[in-house]
């Protein structure tokens, strides 16, 4: 893996029914991918499951080899630090740049968190927010967070 400022989130879209998301777990399990983070959106009939995982592409193509669809989207984790107002003040700065968020979760990761952005701009995104004084984690960091 070399350094990159976007991460690879990996998403599989699932049927809300019994047992499913614990399906795509031990798929992931069997195949020693580690689950860094994740969100589950549901609504009756479905779910979007949004993963960062140790490896992504070795995910995807487990998950394929089982025949459950996924994919991987280039996404932002934004470096927050413990601090009342840290996330706010990064995401003005967002604003003022003339970015949509189109979704974001967080995970700890160790005396910093992270929030995990997606963004139809990616770059500008990682532009904004270090052009700012915040920082974002490289993929190796992401991908091994609180290891």
């Amino acid at each position: 893996m070399g350094f990159s400022n976007t991460i690879q989130q990996l998403s599989v879209f699932l049927e809300n029914r019994e047992g499913r998301l614990d399906e795509v777990l031990k798929v992931l399990a069997k195949n020693d991918v580690n689950i860094v983070a994740l969100s589950l959106a549901d609504t009756s009939d479905y779910g979007m499951l949004r993963m960062i995982v140790s490896e992504p592409e070795k995910g995807k193509a487990a998950l394929k080899e089982e025949g459950i669809i996924s994919m991987l989207t280039d996404v932002v984790a934004l470096r927050v630090p413990h601090a009342a107002g840290s996330l706010s003040k990064a995401m003005h700065q967002i604003v003022e740049g003339k970015v949509n968020v189109e979704y974001m979760y967080a995970f700890a990761n160790g005396s910093d968190a992270a929030a995990v952005l997606k963004s139809d701009d990616p770059e500008k995104v990682v532009e904004i927010l270090k052009g700012s004084g915040f920082d974002v984690y490289s993929a190796d960091e992401a991908y091994r967070a609180n290891q």
